[in-house]
């Protein structure tokens, strides 16, 4: 079981301070949260993917690989690799490059991303949304896979002999988890290609992110990848911590009223109740994310997000440090106790070499 914590990198303005910080705050504040997130134990960080205000990481392989030089251990992902906008080509080569320069500490979630200017700004219409993702998410597959690639489709010109570079590291390809919050096309795509299903259930209750990750475990054992228990799932969450559940509800109410996503509806309490946020005391968060696997069954990723709506970086810095204190250990131990046989391990690139290089030889 992997732990890990996503941004996706808004840079809204904290409401108790009365202040946004600079882009040049912001940006180094997330490298900062990954350093700290090694540091306290955690397996994974995941930065998002975004090219509109007020949100700051367009580029994440610049910033994933400017934390590869600062880590030594931590995974480095994408809470959202815009598979529809980018060009699968130059998908292809970022990540091999990112792949090589991290050690092989990469992977990434494909996303189609919902900010509808967002599309035409790369040439892009957004009612193609759909039939763009399974198009470049099928090119971008053979790119890592073949090295001779010829290719015609709908969204991109044709490609004639050509090869992607570098290469995947060690002939593996970086890890894909397809991320969805709804769209039942995306949980097929990843049980088709035996790829990793991420539920980012943070905002909707659990009973719908539980009819897609079902969907995705089916669909994954009808394609022949193995059986239900060894389909990968990530989760998503949010979460706010305080060793006093009083002192975490207090603190966090005002980001919360004023969460641009979350502020204007159903009340905190009510929020925390009803879908997967959590705040309040390490036990608490303790609870309620073991709770996750009751609802969803085992799975290989938690993420949690801890920066948004406007928290100081002081703050989320004292967040993970509770988390790696108290809440990691515990978690740990519960979802291993809990683990029965034949439920796969959370992917690793050095593990999935071993399994290519036992596949060849048998």
């Amino acid at each position: 079981m992997q732990f890990g914590v996503f941004s996706v990198g808004d840079n809204h303005k904290d409401p108790v301070a009365g202040r946004a910080p600079s882009e040049y705050e912001r940006i180094k504040a997330m490298v900062a949260i990954a350093v700290k997130a090694e540091e306290v134990g955690f397996d994974v960080f995941a930065t998002g993917e975004h090219h509109n205000p007020p949100f700051v990481p367009s580029s994440p392989t610049t910033m994933l690989g400017y934390i590869a030089a600062r880590t030594e251990r931590i995974i480095l992902s994408t809470s959202t690799t815009l598979i529809t906008t980018n060009d699968p080509v130059k998908i292809a080569e970022d990540y091999a490059m990112l792949q090589h320069l991290a050690d092989g500490r990469v992977d990434l979630m494909m996303g189609r991303g919902n900010t509808g200017p967002v599309y035409p700004w790369f040439g892009q219409d957004i009612r193609q949304g759909l039939p763009l993702a399974i198009e470049n998410y099928a090119l971008l597959h053979r790119l890592w896979r073949e090295r001779v690639v010829d290719w015609e489709g709908r969204f991109r010109t044709p490609l004639q002999g050509f090869t992607s570079t570098p290469r995947p590291l060690q002939g593996v390809a970086p890890f894909v988890w397809h991320g969805s919050i709804r769209s039942t096309e995306i949980a097929e795509q990843a049980a088709y290609y035996g790829d990793g299903f991420f539920a980012n259930n943070i905002f909707w209750p659990n009973g719908h992110y539980k009819q897609l990750i079902s969907l995705y475990r089916e669909r994954y054992a009808h394609y022949g990848h193995g059986t239900q228990e060894q389909a990968i799932v990530g989760l998503g969450g949010q979460t706010y911590i305080r060793p006093r559940s009083q002192d975490a509800i207090r603190e966090y109410r005002p980001y919360f009223d004023n969460s641009p996503v979350m502020g204007g509806g159903p009340s905190l309490e009510a929020y925390v109740d009803q879908t997967p946020l959590s705040v309040g005391s390490p036990q608490q968060v303790i609870e309620k994310t073991l709770r996750f696997r009751e609802y969803y069954g085992d799975y290989q990723r938690q993420l949690f997000n801890v920066d948004a709506g406007g928290l100081p970086l002081k703050t989320v810095l004292e967040q993970l440090d509770l988390l790696g204190e108290y809440v990691l250990p515990e978690l740990r131990k519960e979802f291993a106790n809990r683990r029965p046989p034949g439920v796969a391990d959370g992917p690793t690139h050095a593990a999935r070499v071993t399994a290519a290089h036992q596949e060849k030889q048998g």
